[in-house]
């Protein structure tokens, strides 16, 4: 056990005569930075991510769609050439041209289209919904990395306090103040804090390479930097006019009304589809002369027109119209569920917001202020020999607990905020 104490003691004399600058050099605090503010990262996720991105075809698709559906059925063109297949009697040749086009009843193109413009106003509403929850998303992120900067100033200002302490030990144990053991765990102290500094700084830097994710930057040799504070997010809401603002506003729930409507319009065109369609022709034919001694006959056009009538026996059958009216009362019920559950979801993030909000007026009411002074006073005493060392660090532990509380507060105060706007589908963020 000496011999341990031996070594650990020489071990940390040794370590401890390293620059204070040189541990300091191993936080990488000095990469490529660009500073960036909340509108203009919010911009362009807007204008350059890539999810995003892919779902904006979804409209062209549909759009598309809509010109597919209002095409007319296309002409059949035939031709026809024959010969009667007796060349010793002279029975003769002859060829045949005709076009057949069917001619749609019961209002099928109109139905088809409407089906059509349905599905791309249903698309434009999904496409909302989801930049709504992508909005909110990067904004967290957003938020996030502005807390684990915060988290890391405060493991590094402790690191920092330490190490001076630590400085400050070893002068005093050269006077013969205190004793080498003494001296000994306020560097080893300082180091321990100094793994959490390394750990904040990983955690940090996770966070902005998340940043560059939702705006589709490929740069890895500079990170974005989140500018703003956590002070504007303070806000007084009535929870019956989130829930009608919600009604009015929240893209899912249009998007659920307008399944109603499409689900309506493809019950619509099955009803459309039941009606016969007819198939009209027009034909020619021409006939050569035929030489034959015994029945010689002149060569002749032949002009046919006809109409045909499908017999529907299919509609005996109404397995279309049956499954696209059970799509209509299935629509109506997820419009139902839906819109319960928005409103249970405002409810919950309003309760937590407001919770939130008292949480972190606890915190303006004094709580840092008193663990600061507390800190102060206890390296103040040890200083002068009237505390412990484990005082002091029970002082430094309970102050680092309080300021990363405090801004986990914040965080999760602003966050609520996010969720509450993302549940009610209106968005006043900016900061």
């Amino acid at each position: 056990m000496k011999k341990y104490v031996a070594f650990l003691i020489s071990f940390s004399i040794i370590f401890g005569c390293l620059p204070n600058r040189q541990i300091i050099a191993q936080i990488d605090t000095t990469f490529n930075k660009q500073p960036i503010r909340y509108a203009n990262f919010i911009s362009l996720v807007g204008q350059k991510n890539f999810g995003y991105a892919a779902e904006k075809f979804n409209l062209n698709i549909a759009e598309a769609s809509i010109i597919s559906a209002s095409i007319f059925p296309d002409p059949n063109l035939s031709f026809g050439w024959f010969d009667n297949g007796q060349k010793r009697m002279n029975m003769g040749y002859g060829f045949s041209t005709g076009i057949d086009w069917t001619w749609e009843l019961g209002g099928k193109r109109k139905a088809r289209m409407e089906v059509a413009k349905s599905e791309y106003e249903l698309k434009k509403l999904l496409l909302q919904d989801y930049f709504r929850n992508l909005r909110a998303d990067a904004t967290l992120v957003y938020l996030q990395a502005l807390r684990n900067k915060l988290i890391f100033d405060v493991q590094l200002n402790s690191y920092q306090t330490l190490q001076k302490l630590a400085s400050s030990d070893s002068t005093r144990f050269k006077l013969g103040a205190i004793t080498q053991i003494d001296a000994l765990q306020s560097r080893v102290e300082a180091r321990v804090v100094l793994n959490d500094v390394f750990q904040s700084e990983a955690e940090w830097k996770m966070t902005l390479a998340n940043l560059a994710l939702f705006i589709g930057s490929k740069q890895t040799d500079v990170l974005l930097i989140p500018q703003g504070d956590f002070n504007t997010f303070d806000r007084n809401f009535q929870l019956n006019e989130l829930i009608t603002t919600a009604q009015n506003n929240r893209a899912d729930l249009l998007a659920a009304l307008q399944n109603k409507n499409l689900s309506q319009s493809v019950l619509n065109l099955a009803k459309a589809n039941r009606t016969i369609d007819l198939g009209i022709s027009i034909g020619s034919t021409y006939a050569s002369y035929v030489r034959n001694v015994i029945a010689p006959t002149p060569s002749f056009n032949q002009i046919s027109a006809g109409v045909a009538i499908p017999i529907k026996i299919s509609n005996n059958k109404p397995g279309e119209l049956k499954a696209a009216y059970y799509l209509v009362q299935q629509a109506e019920a997820q419009y139902r569920q839906i819109e319960l559950e928005i409103q249970n979801q405002i409810m919950q993030a309003y309760f937590n917001y407001l919770a939130l909000q008292k949480q972190v007026q606890q915190f303006k009411n004094g709580l840092l202020t008193e663990a600061k002074a507390v800190l102060d006073g206890k390296i103040y005493s040890y200083q002068r020999g009237e505390t412990s060392l484990l005082e002091v660090l029970n002082a430094q532990r309970t102050y680092n607990d309080v300021q990363k509380s405090y801004y986990q507060a914040l965080y999760d105060y602003a966050a609520a905020l996010v969720e509450l706007e993302r549940a009610v589908g209106i968005w006043d963020i900016n900061f």
